[in-house]
């Protein structure tokens, strides 16, 4: 089977204007844009046929094409990843079997979540687009009280059923849970990891549907499939000792930056 990765990056976020071209600092002290560390990310994942930058803005084209990405525009009107991955996909002329959307906020993805939510989508015939969950640890599910707390939102949390259907994401911590952890416990919340991956069909509906109520309070896309009666299947993924988190605000480039330092990562 065929696969895409598409890499969404938009210029006018409301939460950080200009976050693409945010410089991180890795551990050797090289400083790269986050799309380009996404970027990179990308090309580290196996099984894959191509990889694209879908943006509108001609700042974000002209950076991406100085590191070497190829590069698709796509409309302003796009309201976020997965309506510009599918564009994407109808510019290049479409004909892949799974199109994924890393979006261009998750420079720390190891490539195995990638390669692992392909093969979740590709055994599940009945699903039509997958997303990583990743379990928390204490240290992360703190990481994301904490964020609520100061009134910032943070990471996505995903519950979801024996089948491992998604039954809700949300940007509040779900499920609810009164216990407390010490960093290396196991905790029953899990964080989404913003990657997914569709079948085209699906991502070519997308775009069709109105934005129903559940995405427009929670502001996230994939509540868009769920409440158009399609199956999302939440693929859970190891962390394999490596830190996991997404470049939200701009309180989250020191943090990033920290784990990548603490994790060699250049």
């Amino acid at each position: 089977m065929s696969v895409l990765v598409v890499i969404p990056a938009r210029y006018a976020s409301t939460r950080y204007p200009g976050k693409p071209l945010v410089p991180l600092t890795g551990a050797n002290g090289d400083k790269r844009s986050l799309v380009e560390r996404s970027w990179l990310a990308a090309k580290a994942v196996t099984g894959v046929d191509r990889v694209v930058v879908a943006t509108d803005d001609d700042r974000i084209h002209d950076a991406a094409q100085a590191f070497g990405a190829e590069v698709v525009m796509t409309s302003v009107d796009c309201v976020n990843g997965t309506e510009r991955c599918a564009e994407a996909h109808e510019v290049l002329g479409g004909g892949y079997d799974i199109v994924v959307n890393l979006q261009g906020d998750a420079p720390l993805t190891p490539h195995w979540f990638v390669e692992d939510l392909v093969a979740g989508l590709r055994d599940n015939p009945d699903a039509e687009i997958a997303t990583p969950v990743l379990r928390c640890d204490g240290a992360a599910l703190n990481s994301l009280l904490a964020d609520r707390k100061a009134g910032r939102v943070g990471g996505t949390t995903a519950v979801f059923g024996a089948d491992h259907g998604a039954l809700y994401f949300s940007k509040e911590v779900i499920p609810y849970t009164a216990a407390t952890y010490a960093t290396d416990d196991e905790t029953p919340v899990f964080h989404h990891v913003g990657v997914y991956a569709y079948r085209p069909d699906a991502l070519a509906s997308y775009p069709e549907w109105k934005v129903g109520p559940l995405e427009q309070l929670e502001g996230l896309e994939q509540l868009r499939f769920m409440e158009n009666g399609r199956k999302v299947l939440c693929t859970e993924v190891e962390a394999r000792e490596r830190q996991f988190w997404e470049l939200n605000n701009p309180e989250d480039v020191p943090k990033i930056e920290a784990m990548m330092a603490e994790m060699g990562l250049d």
